[in-house]
């Protein structure tokens, strides 16, 4: 059951994001947690808030139409109350008739709090992208920042 809850955490997270359910989201996640988004914009892995990572992606997935990512052949392994989880995804992001796919890996790192499984660190390899990454990713920034 435990790698069933595991998956069911990962899982949750990217669907939550999806719906831009915020409060679902960050309950998938420990207080801080470990980003490594390198390999798709560059820069540093950071530890951070996880109500600064809410933020970041209320900054920007509500800018677009819609997102679905999908997550795959989870590869899961538990060690007491720590566990990895390995995750394939594709990472679709639609801004009105305009669409950029992403494809890759996500290495998750969680902990169990309570009987509750945590996202402690997530680090994302792309592997893959279809269409305007960099074009949509300001129009979806643009549009998020718009007054409702």
């Amino acid at each position: 059951m435990t790698h069933a809850h595991i998956i069911d955490t990962v899982n949750r997270m990217a669907m939550s994001a999806d719906n831009r359910d915020w409060e679902a989201c960050r309950a998938t996640f420990t207080d801080t947690v470990a980003v490594d988004y390198t390999s798709l914009a560059g820069g540093n892995p950071a530890t951070i808030p996880a109500d600064a990572l809410m933020d970041s992606w209320k900054g920007l997935l509500p800018g677009f139409t819609a997102t679905q990512h999908l997550l795959g052949s989870h590869i899961v392994d538990v060690d007491g109350d720590k566990a990895t989880c390995e995750a394939h995804f594709q990472a679709t992001h639609v801004l009105d008739d305009e669409t950029w796919t992403l494809g890759g890996k996500y290495d998750y790192q969680l902990e169990l709090q309570g009987d509750t499984w945590k996202i402690a660190a997530i680090t994302m390899t792309a592997l893959w992208s279809v269409g305007d990454q960099a074009k949509l990713l300001q129009s979806a920034t643009e549009r998020s920042s718009q007054p409702a």
